[in-house]
């Protein structure tokens, strides 16, 4: 078994981060792996969907200190290693969900900020990590962080380091849900299989409109909305989602 685990069912493909042992700590390895199958899944028609998750109990808690080499640069291995798959979650015109069994800290927490939507166990436990030992910020997070809990307690997170529960992470908007752990497998199918039968090019579209949006004018906004707008009209989920809705039944999306 590698450390990065593929399986994809009806058009939910499921990445499972495979290092137990190491709570699924990053490799150079893994984080090639992960980034290969995310742009495998961008071209991939039959993917509409994207599950990241963790092998065991935990879900990652960031770079394996011991893999870094005596001499080598935070910089480089951010560079390398860590942004691009950062870049293929945020551009992949597909729905990416972090599904979080367990301890998610460092580069690990800032994976999951990264996706779309986050669906946490009550045995998930939140930490930013990278003040604990004298770095800073890297793989997003303080580009997702504030954004989602503002500026004073996005420092606070960074600075401080503490250990959130995942009912305070639900509480601070961190993630969307928390389910129980009992449960957490068939949540996160159930989240995945209800955006697999959805619109997907829209998916794609709504992802676009926020990131404009992130750093845009609001007359920069109406005009890119109206834009994509266009291309959504132009689908073939909104025509069926048009005539389903005059023909008063749910629409049949196929992801065109």
């Amino acid at each position: 078994m590698g450390v990065l685990e593929r399986e994809q069912a009806g058009g939910v493909l499921t990445l499972t981060l495979n290092r137990p042992e190491a709570l699924n700590a990053f490799t150079r390895e893994m984080l090639r792996e992960l980034g290969a199958a995310l742009r495998d899944a961008a071209k991939d028609p039959a993917v509409r969907v994207v599950v990241i998750t963790g092998a065991g109990r935990g879900f990652s808690p960031g770079q394996d200190l011991n893999e870094l080499e005596d001499g080598e640069t935070s910089f480089r291995a951010v560079l390398d290693n860590y942004n691009p798959v950062i870049q293929r979650i945020a551009e992949l015109e597909k729905p990416v969900i972090a599904a979080v069994n367990g301890a998610a800290a460092g580069a690990g927490f800032a994976l999951a900020l990264a996706c779309d939507l986050r669906i946490a166990s009550e045995a998930a436990v939140f930490v930013t990590s990278f003040s604990r030992i004298g770095l800073t910020a890297d793989s997003g997070m303080s580009y997702f962080l504030p954004r989602l809990v503002g500026w004073g307690k996005a420092f606070e997170l960074l600075a401080l380091s503490p250990r959130l529960t995942a009912q305070e992470a639900l509480d601070l908007g961190l993630v969307n849900r928390v389910v129980p752990a009992e449960r957490f497998a068939e949540e996160v199918q159930a989240l995945a299989s209800q955006l697999a039968d959805g619109p997907t090019k829209a998916y794609g579209l709504i992802k676009r409109a926020l990131r404009k949006a992130a750093t845009a004018t609001l007359d920069e906004v109406l005009e890119y909305e109206a834009y994509l707008q266009e291309i959504a009209g132009n689908t073939r989920d909104y025509r069926e989602g048009v005539s389903a809705f005059k023909e008063k039944r749910p629409p049949v999306f196929t992801g065109e």
